[in-house]
C-alpha cells in the first residue's frame, strides 16, 4: 500500500454546511437534473428526503480532497492517480445485471436505476489505511433494487463485480497487475438490505465523477472503504460467501467482513485512531479515536451478535 499522504487542504477552501445544506435542499424542491459529464445527456433525479440516521452534523470533507484523493486501482495504485487518469473512462452508456438466486434476473440501464428515490446520505468513510472522511452521497437504497429481482429463499449473499476497460482504465493493463481483475466484492445479504446500505449516483449534489466509481457504486458506511465497490457491472445473489478481491491477495490483512473495529490491529499498522481529511496538513496531522463500526454501532451491530469480530475480521 502506498504511504498516507494526505493533501493540504486551507480551511477557507472546506465548504461551509449552511452552503452545502441549502444546496441541498434547491436540489431536492427543484427536482433538479444529474447529468454525466460528456454524455450530453441529463437524467432528471429528485432527492427524497432522508431519516436522521443518514445524515450527520460532522464537517464535510472538502471536495477537492474526496474527488483527488483515492484508492481506485483499476486507475493505479498510487492516491493521485484516479483523478489523474480516469479521463478516457466513459460512464455511459451503462447497464447493471442481477442474476443469480432471484427469480427476475434483469439488466437494469442508467435511466431505469436513476428512477429509484434519491436521497442525500453523509456517510463516514474509513479507509483501512488511517484516513477517513465525510462525505454527502446521492443515491438509493441497495434493498430498492433487490427487491426488484424477488430473492429467493436460498439466497444468503450478495456479489458484486467491476468492469473490465483496460483500453480505458490504465491500472488494468500492462505488464505489473497490482490485483486480478475484475474487483469483487461481497456482503451478507442482511447486510446488503440493511438502509444504511447504498448504492450512490452522485456526491456534493454532483453526478460521481470517473475516479470515485462512475457511474454507480456500492456505500456501506460501517465497512472499510475498500468493501464499498466501484463502477459495478454485475450484482448477483449466490448461497455461498462469494470470493473478494484483497481477501483472495491477503486473507491475512483483509477478511470478508472489514467491518471497522479498532480493536484489530492491521497486521502493518494500528486501526485505533484515524485522521479525518482535511483536519490537518503534512506537518498538522490531527488523529481521532476510531469508533467501532465507524460510528454506526447502534444501527449495525445486531447484524454480528454472537460473531468473534476478531476471527471474522
Amino acid at each position: 500500500m502506498p504511504a498516507f499522504r494526505p493533501p493540504h487542504i486551507a480551511a477557507s477552501e472546506i465548504t461551509p454546511r449552511s452552503i452545502y445544506m441549502s444546496r441541498r435542499s434547491f436540489l431536492g424542491a427543484a427536482a433538479a437534473g444529474i447529468a454525466f459529464a460528456g454524455a450530453g445527456d441529463v437524467l432528471a433525479a429528485p432527492l427524497s428526503a432522508s431519516p436522521s440516521i443518514f445524515k450527520t452534523d460532522e464537517p464535510l470533507t472538502p471536495k477537492e480532497a474526496i474527488t483527488s484523493y483515492n484508492n481506485f486501482y483499476e486507475f493505479g495504485v498510487n492516491k493521485e492517480d484516479p483523478a489523474a487518469n480516469s479521463g478516457d473512462f466513459k460512464p455511459l452508456p451503462w447497464t447493471v445485471k442481477v442474476d443469480g438466486m432471484v427469480g427476475k434476473p434483469k439488466e437494469f440501464g442508467i435511466e431505469e436505476l436513476m428512477k429509484f428515490p434519491l436521497e442525500d446520505r453523509t456517510y463516514r468513510l474509513r479507509c483501512v489505511e488511517g484516513w477517513s472522511m465525510v462525505i454527502p452521497w446521492i443515491g438509493f437504497p441497495l434493498s430498492a433494487l433487490l427487491d426488484q429481482v424477488e430473492p429467493l429463499g436460498s439466497a444468503k449473499y450478495v456479489a458484486f463485480e467491476t468492469v473490465v476497460r483496460p483500453e480505458q482504465m490504465p491500472g488494468q493493463r500492462g505488464f505489473f497487475q497490482p490485483l486480478p481483475w475484475p474487483y469483487i466484492e461481497g456482503l451478507r445479504l442482511d447486510e446488503a438490505r440493511h438502509p444504511l446500505t447504498i448504492l450512490a449516483v452522485g456526491l456534493y449534489g454532483e453526478t460521481l465523477p470517473n475516479q470515485n466509481g462512475a457511474p454507480i457504486r456500492l456505500v456501506v458506511p460501517w465497512k472499510y472503504g475498500f468493501k464499498s465497490i466501484k463502477s459495478i457491472v454485475k450484482i448477483s445473489l449466490v448461497e455461498e460467501q462469494p470470493q473478494t478481491t484483497w481477501k483472495n491477495s491477503n486473507a491475512r490483512e483483509y477478511g470478508f467482513y472489514s467491518n471497522v473495529n479498532p480493536a484489530v490491529d492491521h497486521p502493518r499498522w494500528s486501526q485505533a485512531t484515524e485522521q479525518r481529511i482535511g483536519d490537518g496538513g503534512f506537518f498538522n496531522v490531527a488523529r481521532r479515536d476510531t469508533l467501532p463500526f465507524n460510528g454506526y454501532a447502534d444501527e449495525v451491530a445486531s447484524l454480528y451478535e454472537g460473531m468473534d469480530l476478531k476471527a471474522n475480521y
